[in-house]
């Protein structure tokens, strides 16, 4: 390419840079240097988290263990977890909501599962299913340092095609008041198809996706306002950190099977 040529496309490259400034440092958190330090320390970034946590936050103080996640990640790398802004939301529903069942697809590190363990009724259950084993090892111990035993707050390891057919047969678990959709937003859809097609979902359960608009989970949010089952909402927020990046959480409210 001859300087002339490249000279004239540095005005859209500027303007490239400029508006998505916010992706690209996204980008360059989330992937780039994360793959590095992964590459020096030979763990995962939920392990780092976890022994931050370990050094700095108070064993058996669920609030506190979660201010120190959040003070991680924004001053020392990037967790891409919920954040604080969302986890209101996702707290004040679980407490609205008051469910006596909550299933978590994607634990990650453990975040929200610390959000909705601390809004849960008396006697309420979680259940949260995580698929990557270093990942879930990582939440299992936040999870018990925090102070919740396994019967608030079991964790399943294994994936959530394989565990939602079994729920009522392995799990005890015969309908879920409330279900947060957290893993990858690609399944949103099949899972909560899967839920319906067990029967997992009462009259008036609520499910939440994470993540609806950024990535984002346009089949899911399409199925979920034309099937004629559910009402839909929609939280507005941003990114953790990136506020400029529009982000919400789907609140689906099942009106029965139709």
């Amino acid at each position: 390419m001859s300087p002339a040529i490249a000279l004239a496309f540095l005005p859209l490259v500027v303007t490239l840079l400029v508006r998505y400034r916010h992706y690209f440092r996204l980008l360059a958190r989330m992937v780039l240097l994360r793959s590095l330090r992964d590459c020096l320390s030979g763990l995962q970034i939920e392990e780092r988290a976890f022994s931050y946590v370990l050094t700095h936050a108070l064993p058996g103080d669920p609030s506190h263990i979660l201010t120190t996640l959040d003070h991680w990640s924004s001053h020392c790398e990037y967790l891409g977890h919920m954040g604080p802004v969302k986890g209101q939301i996702l707290m004040r529903l679980v407490e609205e909501k008051a469910p006596a069942c909550v299933l978590e697809l994607g634990t990650h590190c453990g975040y929200s599962t610390l959000l909705i363990a601390r809004a849960l009724p008396p006697g309420g259950r979680l259940l949260t299913v995580e698929w990557n084993p270093r990942t879930a090892a990582v939440a299992e111990k936040l999870i018990r340092l925090a102070g919740f035993d396994e019967r608030t707050v079991e964790l399943i390891v294994s994936s959530s095609e394989e565990v939602i057919p079994h729920l009522r047969t392995q799990y005890q678990l015969s309908q879920v008041d409330l279900v947060l959709l957290a893993h990858r937003p690609r399944r949103y859809l099949r899972d909560l198809q899967l839920l319906e097609a067990h029967a997992l979902l009462p009259a008036g359960a609520t499910v939440l996706a994470d993540h609806a608009l950024f990535p984002g989970a346009p089949r899911f949010l399409q199925y979920a306002k034309s099937c004629g089952r559910y009402r839909c909402r929609l939280h507005h927020t941003g990114l953790p950190d990136f506020p400029a990046i529009k982000d919400g959480i789907a609140q689906l409210t099942y009106v029965g099977p139709g």
